[in-house]
């Protein structure tokens, strides 16, 4: 949105939240980043006002709101989108996420939207604070690794998938999906969805994984997630392969997590500073966090993180499980199909005619990073 405000020489409101949420979180953009920081880092660039004039926020409800096309390119905007706002004033975009375009924008676009999130975008004195210091603490242990597990409940009932769970459980999380407005309201088949890489990997699959990869099993383990579902029975393979497995909630004392308990956002803030500042990552589904996170750690200097092939991962998980492969030949066989894998320089996938099949360039910032060896 900064890019677009910049190239269209508009001036950017700072972004209302969606507060609809599953979470129900109301925190505000000021609540997770450095408002202040993030208006004067980039003033040289584009205007950017905390809010509408006093006489535009009388008629808010009648503004002239639009979904911008997905992946579009900046001649879309100026075709499409400046016309709209010479004509009506204000344009009030209802939705921003993937609305540029990952590839065939000049370097210094791409260049101005790493400065944004990479620079711009720095979280609130809090949040920076007290990520800080799990970090420090963290590191008192000596190295460490952040797994982002996403097998929340409302992971596995948007996605459909239901690898391990009981048919009352399978019940629960597919009522729970269609109780939801906006959520995939059709029947999933999970196992294929599974057998394409599209579900993120169960707490038992990661188990296996993580000691295929060789992972000590002394590594201290942060897992940046919400609540595992059916916690108790789904991680106890994964607790008894990694004893040091440790959250915020366990890190920090409880009146340090107090200001930020009710608000997933925030919660989520301090798992990302965690995040890029561990010494491997690695993410078990890729969502938009995941994405962030890798391209931030290549920004860093190309930190390691194991991007999970999940697709052959499931495959040889379950031949394995089934007695076909040993765990020696499970082992060597995913060492290496991951052994290029690690977040290192390496061109974005380009597929533009299915661009949401891309690599994201929040994912592989690549513009930004040093050039690839010829």
């Amino acid at each position: 949105m900064v890019v677009i405000a910049r190239y269209l020489n508009v001036t950017l409101i700072v972004p209302l939240f969606y507060n609809g949420t599953y979470w129900n979180d109301n925190s505000t953009f000021a609540d997770i980043f450095d408002l202040n920081h993030f208006i004067t880092s980039l003033k040289d660039q584009v205007r950017i006002q905390q809010e509408l004039p006093p006489e535009l926020m009388k008629q808010e409800e009648s503004l002239y709101s639009m979904v911008p096309t997905s992946f579009a390119s900046l001649t879309y905007y100026y075709d499409r989108v400046l016309p709209r706002i010479q004509q009506c004033g204000v344009v009030r975009f209802t939705l921003t996420d993937a609305r540029l375009a990952n590839n065939g924008l000049p370097d210094e676009v791409q260049k101005l939207r790493c400065r944004v999130n990479y620079e711009a975008l720095r979280f609130s004195e809090a949040i920076q604070q007290t990520g800080r210091r799990i970090v420090s603490l963290l590191r008192q242990k000596g190295p460490f690794l952040v797994l982002h597990l996403r097998y929340e409940k409302d992971m596995v009932a948007f996605t459909g998938c239901v690898e391990g769970l009981t048919k009352q459980e399978i019940i629960e999380v597919t009522e729970m999906r269609y109780s939801h407005e906006g959520w995939k309201h059709k029947s999933i088949n999970s196992k294929s969805r599974r057998e394409h890489g599209s579900c993120p990997l169960t707490p038992e699959e990661t188990a296996l994984t993580l000691q295929a990869l060789d992972i000590h099993t002394n590594t201290t383990i942060y897992i940046a997630a919400g609540k595992i579902y059916k916690e108790e029975k789904r991680m106890e393979k994964l607790t008894m392969a990694y004893p040091n497995l440790v959250r915020k909630e366990v890190v920090l004392e409880p009146w340090e997590l107090r200001p930020f308990i009710n608000h997933a956002d925030q919660m989520a803030a301090l798992d990302y500073i965690v995040a890029i500042e561990s010494d491997i990552f690695i993410p078990t589904f890729g969502g938009n966090m995941a994405k962030a996170v890798e391209g931030h750690r290549r920004y860093m200097g190309f930190k390691t993180t194991i991007l999970l092939d999940r697709e052959i991962l499931v495959k040889l998980i379950d031949d394995y499980n089934k007695g076909t492969l040993s765990w020696d030949e499970f082992a060597l066989m995913v060492k290496k199909t991951h052994q290029n894998l690690v977040g290192k320089p390496q061109r974005r996938k380009e597929i533009p005619d299915h661009p949401r099949y891309e690599d994201f360039f929040h994912s592989n910032p690549q513009e930004c990073l040093p050039p690839l060896a010829c």
